[in-house]
């Protein structure tokens, strides 16, 4: 009996065993139906706008900082010395030419020119009684002459008070506002001394440093285009009045300088202008968006799309014209150039143009 139970139990593990083979040989075959119904992992794609690159006409600009003054500014000075007796003018007031600004110890003066007056009377009096009486045989022709002298003489010193008296009276050479008083009343001034400064503003002149490398492309009568720093919306049209032919010893720049019209009198001397300068112009240029250019690993790249797919160029650029510079190898007109989304992509970048 035990004998039986022993056979049965063998042929059960036996049979246990073979299942278990079974089993395992039949995975394998099943394992690549399992892995074929996976689903396959997309590609990595990013979103890009692009443009087309087209040839265009570029500037190539020079701005320079400069300072803007007056083109019409003097300082009137006495012409002879004495106490200021009268001022007719303050800081600020408007004046044209001719006009009186102040009058320099003309009592004295005019006292001087009466007399000289009176003396003119007096011998041009001598001399007519003295023809009458030469007329009459009475008169040697020695006296008559003597009188003619007299008179030329009394008209000359007549004349040379008039003047010291229109040199005691300071008069505006231009028309334009005061800018500064340099007297007052009672004051004491030197033949020669500052009495008021005049400036006219309508016109302004604004002289610019410019190296010797770009002097070769300036020329008079060139317009330039002005900024003032004041004035961030402001725009005005100079032309170029003078090139300097010989260069500044110290700083090895040519002064050149534009004259502008000021109406309005926005600009004021002093103020801190900027220049636009235009070299040249270049035809047929390629350029690019500045914000499109990366260095990476001290190189300038950009990125194309070509079939869907980012191509990464290394550039060589040119001059800049506002947010646009020029690229002078590694684009060339007709590409697609990715402006947008192109921070977010390498070359082999599969992309998608929106």
């Amino acid at each position: 009996m035990n004998m039986v139970w022993g056979k049965n139990l063998f042929l059960g593990l036996v049979l246990c065993l073979g299942v278990f083979s079974a089993g395992c040989s039949d995975g394998p075959a099943d394992s690549p139906v399992s892995n074929a119904s996976e689903p396959a992992r997309p590609a990595y794609v990013v979103n890009v706008l692009t443009e087309e690159v087209k040839a265009v006409t570029m500037r190539d600009i020079l701005v320079l900082p400069g300072e803007t003054e007056a083109l019409h500014d003097v300082r009137l000075a006495a012409q002879r010395g004495g106490v200021v007796e009268w001022v007719g003018v303050t800081e600020g007031s408007a004046v044209r030419t001719g006009d009186h600004v102040a009058r320099i110890d003309l009592s004295a003066l005019g006292a001087a020119r009466d007399r000289a007056r009176a003396n003119v009377q007096l011998a041009d009096d001598q001399l007519r009684r003295r023809q009458a009486l030469h007329a009459q045989g009475v008169l040697a022709r020695e006296e008559l002459d003597q009188a003619r002298n007299e008179l030329t003489s009394a008209r000359t010193r007549l004349r040379e008070t008039e003047v010291e008296y229109e040199y005691g009276t300071v008069a505006s050479t231009l028309e334009g506002v005061v800018n500064k008083v340099h007297v007052d009343p009672g004051e004491f001034v030197a033949e020669g001394g500052p009495v008021a400064d005049i400036v006219n503003v309508a016109t302004m002149r604004i002289n610019f440093s410019v190296p010797e490398g770009d002097v070769r492309f300036l020329a008079k009568g060139q317009e330039v285009t002005v900024l003032v720093d004041t004035y961030p919306e402001g725009r005005w049209t100079g032309t170029i009045d003078f090139v300097a032919w010989k260069a500044d010893s110290a700083t090895r720049t040519f002064q050149v300088r534009v004259v502008v019209d000021n109406e309005g009198g926005m600009i004021r001397p002093g103020m801190i202008a900027r220049g636009a300068f235009l070299r040249r112009l270049i035809e047929g240029a390629v350029t690019a968006p500045l914000f499109t250019v990366q260095d990476k690993g001290g190189e300038r790249i950009i990125f194309v799309e070509q079939g869907g797919v980012a191509r990464a160029r290394t550039v060589k650029l040119g001059i800049i014209e506002g947010d646009r510079v020029q690229v002078l190898e590694g684009l060339a007109a007709g590409d697609r150039l990715i402006v947008a989304g192109h921070a977010e992509v390498e070359d082999g970048t599969q992309v998608n143009v929106r």
